[in-house]
C-alpha cells in the first residue's frame, strides 16, 4: 500500500466552506468507489481562523487543502483516475509519493471517521537545506530531532512524510510533509503550544530547545506552516 499527498487550491469562485463540504462529501464518495484504503482531509477553514498567526508563507500561494491517499499502487495507470476526480473539483493541484513514519500515534483525541479531529493540525512542508547532504539532513531530522518535537510540544500526534517523489508535473520541490496535531489553545496560546501553561520557565526551556533543534535542518525563509482542519474520512486499511 502507498500513500500520496495531494496539495489542492481552490476555484476562485468556491467558498472555503462549499470546497470543503465537496472534499469531504461528493469527491471523497469518489475516491472509495475507485477503492481508496484510506483517506484524510485536511482544509484551511474558520475553525482554524485563531490559529492565522503561526502560518508561515514563503512559497505563496499556499494549498487550501491537503488531501492524504491510502492506495495499493500510485502508479499513473491506477492514479489517473483520481487525479481526474481531484482536477475537477480545484483549480490547481500536486501530488507526491510520501513515505509515512507516525511517531506519535493520536491515542489522546482518537479521530472519528467523518467528524473534525480535536484541536487543529499544523502542517509543515520541508526542504533539504543545501547546506546539509541529504543523509545528514534525514539523520538531524529523524534521529535527533525527533525527541525534541515530543518533549517540547504538546503535540498529540505526529507524522513525518518523507517525500519519495513528486507525482504531478510542476510540484513545488519538497522533502518532507510534517502533520503534528495540537489542543485548540495551542492555536493562540504559545505556552501552550510548548506544553508549559502557566510555567515561563518551562516554556523558554521547550522554546529555545526547539528553535536551536530546528535550525540544524531547517531554513526558515523556505518552510511553510499551514494551520488546518483534519477529518479523517477512513482509516487506512490494506484489505
Amino acid at each position: 500500500m502507498e500513500k500520496i499527498i495531494y496539495t489542492l487550491w481552490r476555484n476562485p469562485q468556491d467558498s472555503l466552506e462549499s470546497f470543503s463540504q465537496r472534499l469531504r462529501g461528493e469527491v471523497a464518495e469518489q475516491l472509495f468507489t475507485l477503492g481508496a484504503r484510506g483517506l484524510q482531509v485536511n482544509l484551511v477553514d474558520a475553525d482554524v481562523a485563531p490559529a492565522a498567526g503561526l502560518r508561515q508563507e514563503n512559497n505563496r500561494p499556499l494549498p487550501d487543502a491537503l488531501l492524504s491517499l491510502w492506495v495499493d499502487s500510485a502508479n499513473i495507470l491506477f492514479r489517473r483516475p483520481v487525479d481526474e476526480v481531484l482536477v475537477a473539483t480545484s483549480s490547481r493541484l500536486a501530488a507526491y509519493l510520501v513515505s509515512e513514519s507516525v511517531a506519535i500515534r493520536n491515542t489522546r483525541f482518537p479521530a472519528r471517521p467523518g467528524e473534525r479531529t480535536y484541536g487543529f493540525s499544523q502542517i509543515a512542508f520541508l526542504s533539504c537545506p543545501p547546506r546539509l547532504t541529504r543523509d545528514a539532513w534525514l539523520d538531524i531530522w529523524r534521529n535527533h530531532h525527533t525527541p525534541v518535537a515530543i518533549d517540547t510540544q504538546d503535540n498529540f500526534l505526529y507524522v513525518q512524510n518523507l517525500v519519495v517523489r513528486a507525482l504531478t508535473h510542476g510540484a513545488a520541490p519538497l522533502d518532507a510533509i510534517v502533520e503534528e496535531a495540537f489542543p485548540p489553545a495551542a492555536m493562540t496560546d504559545p505556552m501552550a503550544f510548548f506544553d508549559a501553561p502557566g510555567d515561563e520557565a518551562k516554556f523558554q526551556h521547550n522554546l529555545a530547545a526547539m528553535m536551536e533543534s530546528c535550525q540544524r535542518f531547517i531554513d526558515f525563509d523556505k518552510i511553510d506552516v499551514l494551520p488546518t482542519s483534519q477529518y479523517l474520512l477512513k482509516t487506512a486499511a490494506a484489505v
